[in-house]
């Protein structure tokens, strides 16, 4: 199972971007999907989430700005950044955990996309 994370980049206050992370290789489905970040000196945090059982979730300092959803039929997992602010700026990895053909269920981890957020 392979998983290519794109859509960062470079991007002034007030921006948008759209992450994407392209799941790849022998998976039944996706079950769980989240992004995750790491500012400089900081340790990772998730910033939002979709459980198993579709419920999704942010953290406060992302509410109401970013927004995750998953294409179950492309194995793809988005997070759609808006309103971007300079504290935003981190490396965003996309985590899965996946229902794997013949059987059994395990976690990947993206390999990380630059977002940087500055005037």
């Amino acid at each position: 199972v392979q998983l290519q994370a794109s859509g960062g980049g470079s991007i002034q206050p007030g921006g948008s971007l759209r992450l994407s992370c392209v799941v790849s290789g022998n998976i039944l489905r996706l079950n769980a999907v989240e992004w995750h970040r790491q500012a400089p000196g900081k340790q990772r945090e998730v910033v939002a989430y979709i459980t198993a059982d579709g419920i999704s979730g942010y953290s406060d300092s992302v509410k109401g700005r970013f927004a995750i959803s998953k294409d179950n039929a492309k194995n793809t997992v988005y997070l759609q950044m808006t309103s971007l602010k300079p504290e935003d700026t981190a490396v965003y990895y996309c985590f899965v955990r996946v229902r794997l053909i013949p059987s059994g269920v395990s976690d990947y981890w993206g390999q990380g996309t630059l977002v940087t957020v500055s005037s």
